[in-house]
């Protein structure tokens, strides 16, 4: 199954990111971000199910909530990097 991921450079920022989505009904899952993108220096991201991508980074940048990154992860397990 192919899902998003919406980086932050802080655990309160994704807080405050997954809050504004769940307002908006929007499901988003907060959690360390993988190591992949780690490296980056993107601590916490949003996980989020296919279909709610673009609606999700709207939200974000109506409520000023500021993102890194996101991220498509494909159901083969590669991994793309979009512009929002």
């Amino acid at each position: 199954m192919k899902e998003y991921f919406i980086t932050f450079r802080s655990i309160t920022m994704a807080q405050r990111g997954q809050s504004v989505l769940k307002s908006g009904g929007i499901p988003a899952l907060l959690s360390r971000t993988p190591r992949w993108m780690e490296e980056k220096g993107c601590g916490y991201s949003l996980r989020l199910p296919p279909g709610h991508e673009g609606a999700a980074v709207e939200r974000l940048r109506e409520g000023g909530i500021p993102f890194s990154k996101l991220y498509l992860r494909r159901e083969g397990g590669d991994i793309e990097e979009l512009k929002p």
